[in-house]
């Protein structure tokens, strides 16, 4: 069961990463296309900028569940690491149950957001709702909640090398 549950992480992990990563491509063509128009060809386009922005909450909430997943993301440990093997492994149990909360609520409060502004549309495309822009939030919030479970219930994952990615041993 336990790997089942990783291969279904890891799948979702490299969704996440394609998904982000997608977003970085497209936000690297459309702003130079933005500014191409803009100061080269006097007629600044309308869309670039909007679609940017939007593609960076894409990049932000899927490229951060993917960054925790494999403990690329931000952490200071200084005092942690200064703690006796107990107090450590409260705190990164602390550590993980308080991203599991940050995972509901960005679950949560964005699933509200997106149903509150799922009537209206972007100027610039007024073809697409506002709800579905800011879809990424809750399905961030659920693959960062799925990646937390993964590692309280079996651990970080192992990269191909053998080392785990992150500090968090739960023994």
């Amino acid at each position: 069961m336990t790997n089942l549950y990783r291969q279904a992480m890891d799948g979702l992990y490299r969704l996440c990463v394609v998904v982000a990563g997608s977003a970085m491509v497209i936000i690297a063509f459309i702003v130079p296309w933005g500014v191409f128009t803009r100061y080269v060809l006097n007629s600044a386009s309308s869309w670039p900028e909007s679609a940017a922005v939007l593609l960076s909450i894409v990049l932000t909430f899927f490229g951060a569940a993917g960054c925790y997943r494999v403990g690329l993301h931000m952490r200071v440990s200084f005092v942690r690491d200064h703690m006796p093997p107990l107090l450590q492994r409260l705190s990164d149990l602390l550590a993980e149950l308080l991203m599991a909360a940050v995972g509901i609520f960005m679950m949560n409060w964005g699933w509200g957001l997106c149903m509150t502004t799922w009537g209206q549309s972007i100027a610039e495309f007024p073809w697409l709702s506002v709800g579905v822009t800011y879809l990424p939030i809750p399905l961030g919030g659920l693959c960062l909640l799925l990646f937390v479970i993964e590692r309280l219930l079996i651990g970080a994952p192992v990269d191909k090398t053998g080392d785990a990615h992150a500090a968090v041993a739960f023994e």
